[in-house]
């Protein structure tokens, strides 16, 4: 889809809702074109294994190999447009993925860009972030210690923050994926989403809804990284001491309040999933679709799998958001 061919902004049944839909439909008129249009079809050979009918929404296709491109290349471009950034120094935590996208984001607009990791990052991630030219600071056992660390040196220098899931242009970035999810002839019943800082399930389910009220939108964490689900679960943000699951990328110990409050009216339902099923999923995409995706990258798919009753015989979209792995862990992980 270009963005000439995109739909017109839907009537809003949230008009005072943090992310704006006016937002997420400028947004395609601003990210850069290598994020947008990625491959969406019927994945018939997954859907044989699965029982229902998948639409899969592949998000590794880029330079990045991530979703994130999309919102931190609408970020970047509207801090500049507002002119906020001036001379400031930028700065962002990740545990991969954001980094890259606002690496990339930054190195084409001539930006100096400084990153915050945990010491045990997936060192490929930290390999292409350093690639795109950003400045990485290893820092903390976990992203949410990077991420503290990064926040302590923005705070003692003045220098910008650039938060995933907490800056609204993030996630309605990310909303670009329903946009064009959504407009083909028959859009899905349910949309299963991977949940992190909450970015991409937030813009996706802001615009789905809007569209589509009736589409169910589900929201995947690991269940050794649940505090986004408690947090939205209890009205509360819940804090667990600890994060364990291989998904780094939605591996988050610290809810950001703002994102809890952004699922509310739009969210049905959050899954939690154990790593088993993240690596069958995996191994499932990888076997029968010839598709590489990182565990986060695949959550969608294994939540179909540990309740496959809850999706059968319906039209299921997913996002393949996620797709860098070391050869290391391919080797484990897909054989």
């Amino acid at each position: 889809m270009t963005a000439h061919s995109s739909p017109q902004i839907p009537a809003d049944p949230h008009p005072a809702h943090r992310l704006k839909l006016g937002n997420i439909r400028r947004a395609i008129e601003v990210i850069d074109p290598v994020f947008l249009s990625s491959p969406q079809y019927g994945c018939e050979a997954v859907s044989e294994a699965i029982g229902c009918a998948l639409t899969l929404k592949l998000e590794t296709a880029n330079p990045i190999r991530s979703f994130k491109g999309r919102g931190a290349s609408f970020l970047i471009a509207e801090r500049l447009r507002r002119g906020e950034i001036g001379g400031r120094a930028l700065v962002g935590a990740s545990a991969g993925n954001w980094g890259q996208a606002l690496a990339y984001a930054c190195r084409s607009r001539g930006l100096p860009l400084i990153l915050y990791a945990a010491t045990r990052a997936n060192p490929l991630k930290v390999e292409r972030m350093r690639a795109l030219g950003a400045e990485v600071r290893l820092a903390g056992d976990d992203f949410d210690a990077a991420k503290q660390a990064a926040e302590a040196f923005a705070a003692e220098t003045g220098a910008m923050m650039l938060a995933d899931g907490l800056d609204p242009e993030a996630s309605e970035g990310a909303g670009t994926i329903a946009l064009e999810l959504m407009a083909g002839p028959t859009p899905p019943d349910c949309i299963v989403v991977p949940l992190g800082n909450g970015a991409m399930l937030t813009g996706i389910a802001r615009w789905a809804k809007a569209v589509k009220p009736a589409v169910e939108i589900i929201g995947v964490q690991a269940t050794g990284a649940d505090a986004m689900e408690k947090s939205w679960r209890t009205g509360t943000l819940v804090f667990p001491p600890t994060v364990a699951t291989i998904a780094d990328g939605i591996g988050v110990r610290v809810p950001i309040a703002e994102a809890v409050e952004d699922m509310k009216g739009l969210v049905d339902d959050v899954h939690l999933v154990e790593d088993a099923a993240l690596i069958e999923a995996m191994r499932l995409f990888h076997g029968r679709a010839g598709l590489v995706a990182e565990p986060s990258g695949a959550a969608g798919l294994a939540a179909i799998l540990s309740r496959p009753e809850l999706f059968r015989g319906r039209r299921v979209a997913t996002i393949l958001c996620g797709g860098n792995l070391t050869a290391e862990q391919m080797r484990t992980w897909l054989g």
